[in-house]
């Protein structure tokens, strides 16, 4: 099949959803009302509720809920062929994704930018809300970890792309500092200052890698792994407009130019994809996720990209802060995971259109593939092409990734020998793309704890007391640092994908309970349908996950000490969020059982700690 079809599908859905059914959430489910102050406006305290301009906003929130996910997981789920895959990450996207983080954010933000654990404690009550904090600490820092392992698997003893992303530091903060000191507001002036500063550093990237300057960024998986979680403190603890939101925002014209350049390659090469559209391997046979059936594992190794919990992390973390009016919020929440719908898109296509042969030698677990007899296609030539000793088991995804990337861009007219360019160049913007998830989730991880440690002691809870918020950000920093450090993919990442997938039914139960307390029942579908598949999937690969940690092939191949952890972990994370779910059920009946007494306004479970008022009533 013409690569060029898979595209220009996402493009035409995800535009027709925008228009249509993002207006619908927007003007029928949410009513969203421009005459409302936004907690940016009526909270506004210079530091974390600061009201930003929304393509500044837009930038931020996009980076940050867009990490390994929409780049990794089409390129594992690939085994499974290219159409399982687009199928999900298109409908997947479009119907349950958008419509996720749409809410999220627009509840966070009605409820004066609450976090979803406080948004559980208010909607359906304490008992949700005990499990959902236990379940969302644990989550976000199990996340974080797995992030930080990635990026410093992707930066280490790479000069150029450590070079790169270390540079948009202090392009952050002079556009920060350009946009709200020297010259407030100047969207478009601090844009190009900002982005020629990025530009000129991808472009030194080479120089540095053969320069005296090299030694100075070519750093050890051991050092990564202490550089980062020094520099999140930073960016947790820092006014969010001096150098979060700036470097995010700086970052989205990174990622949405490299997309953008990726789908131009694939117009004028119109690769041919080479992977079928369903392999033998749905069975779970396959060398790249072994012992993972099409169903119900495909819905979970793609999450970012579909619809994935930590974005909800974000929408009611940093996001709501910043909203500057509440029509915003259909553009930021529901455009930007539309916009990740199409980068999951492009990977999947970068991951297809190489031989299979080579994709499954490049991603394959070395002795699965031996066992299967696969022999390379072009990998030989690719290997030389991009410069390395060798690209086969190079598991994870990143490097199939930016190799598919590589060689199409490469055979665009007069860029033939760029190959080894554009192979380094996707490494580091695969790097870039995790590591605004990786501060942005650290601070959202400092409010939750916030939250949490208030309730212990008042003055921890301050977000404005600078001893409380470098406290709690050091202790965030080191828990997931150590996890990083001291941690690896094998014991860190089996948990992952479904602790994400596992955020995301909280998320959506928290969101249904919203939408039914305030407006007729039949616009909580929007939430409770996409709610009912992402439990069904996600809980049955958790169960399946379980036996397999605790079986005895799995403890002989990992130790049992891995092997008893992941299968306890996930154990407990399974009851939480079942006793989530059997909450809100709990809820919904109530909310029912008023509406048939003739109640009309529905009551929050706790209203104590509302700090904005309620929203008018709602008509029908």
């Amino acid at each position: 099949m013409n690569s060029l079809v898979l595209p220009l599908t996402a493009i035409v859905l995800f535009a027709f959803a925008y228009r249509y059914y993002g207006a619908f959430l927007a003007n029928r489910v949410a009513r969203l009302d421009p005459r409302r102050a936004t907690p940016a406006v009526t909270r506004a305290d210079g530091r974390d509720f600061v009201r930003t301009d929304r393509f500044v906003l837009f930038g931020h929130h996009f980076a940050a809920i867009s990490a390994s996910g929409p780049l990794i997981g089409p390129v594992l789920a690939a085994q499974f062929g290219y159409l399982p895959g687009a199928i999900w990450i298109l409908l997947g996207a479009a119907l349950g994704g958008a419509v996720h983080d749409f809410i999220i954010l627009f509840a966070s933000v009605r409820h004066g930018a609450a976090s979803l654990s406080e948004m559980a404690r208010r909607e359906i009550g304490p008992v949700a809300h005990g499990a959902s904090t236990a379940a969302i600490l644990f989550i976000t820092i199990l996340l974080l970890a797995g992030l930080g392992i990635v990026v410093v698997n992707a930066l280490a003893n790479s000069p150029w792309g450590t070079f790169t992303v270390a540079m948009t530091i202090p392009a952050a903060l002079l556009f920060g500092l350009y946009m709200y000191r020297i010259r407030p507001g100047r969207v478009v002036e601090g844009s190009l200052i900002g982005v020629a500063l990025i530009l000129a550093a991808v472009l030194l990237g080479p120089w540095v890698v053969h320069s005296g300057a090299a030694g100075w960024f070519t750093l050890s998986p051991k050092t990564l792994a202490i550089v980062l979680p020094l520099y999140a403190f930073i960016a947790a603890t820092l006014p969010v407009w001096l150098l979060l939101c700036p470097r995010d925002y700086l970052s989205t014209y990174m990622k949405i130019g490299t997309i953008v350049l990726l789908v131009v390659g694939v117009a004028i090469v119109h690769p041919k994809i080479q992977m079928p559209a369903v392999t033998s391997f749905i069975d779970g046979s396959g060398p790249v996720l072994p012992g993972m059936k099409v169903f119900p594992f495909c819905f979970i190794v793609i999450a970012c990209g579909a619809i994935s919990g930590f974005h909800a992390l974000i929408g009611s973390g940093t996001t709501p802060r910043m909203v500057p009016d509440e029509p915003s919020i259909r553009f930021i929440g529901y455009g930007a995971m539309l916009t990740e719908g199409l980068v999951a898109i492009m990977a999947l296509v970068a991951a297809t259109t190489l031989a299979p042969a080579d994709y499954f030698l490049i991603n394959g677990v070395p002795k699965v593939v031996h066992a299967l007899g696969i022999q390379p296609a072009q990998l030989t030539e690719l290997t030389r092409m991009v410069g390395e000793e060798t690209l086969q088991g190079r598991t994870g995804g990143a490097v199939s990734l930016a190799v598919g990337m590589a060689n199409i861009l490469r055979q665009i007219p007069g860029l033939g020998g760029w190959m080894a360019y554009w192979y380094h160049f996707a490494i580091m913007f695969e790097a870039v793309f995790i590591l605004t998830a990786l501060d942005t989730g650290t601070r959202v991880a400092r409010y939750l704890f916030q939250d949490v440690a208030g309730r212990v002691w008042a003055p921890l809870g301050s977000t404005t007391n600078v001893w409380s918020v470098g406290l709690v950000g050091a202790l965030v920093c080191g828990s997931w640092g150590y996890l990083a450090a001291t941690g690896s993919v094998e014991t860190i990442w089996p948990l992952f994908g479904v602790a994400n997938q596992l955020l995301a039914v909280i998320a959506l139960a928290v969101g249904t309970t919203f939408l039914l307390r305030q407006r007729p029942p039949a616009y909580a579908l929007t939430t409770f349908l996409p709610l009912c598949f992402l439990t069904v999937t996600t809980m049955t690969a958790g169960v399946l996950n379980t036996f397999r940690y605790l079986s005895p092939a799995y403890i002989a191949d990992k130790g049992p000490a891995v092997s008893y952890l992941d299968g306890i972990l996930s154990i407990i994370l399974l009851l939480l969020v079942a006793t989530v779910l059997l909450d809100s059920v709990r809820r919904w009946a109530h909310i029912f059982a008023e509406r048939r007494r003739g109640v009309t306004e529905i009551a929050l479970a706790r209203a104590d700690s509302l700090t904005t008022p309620e929203p008018a009533p709602p008509g029908g």
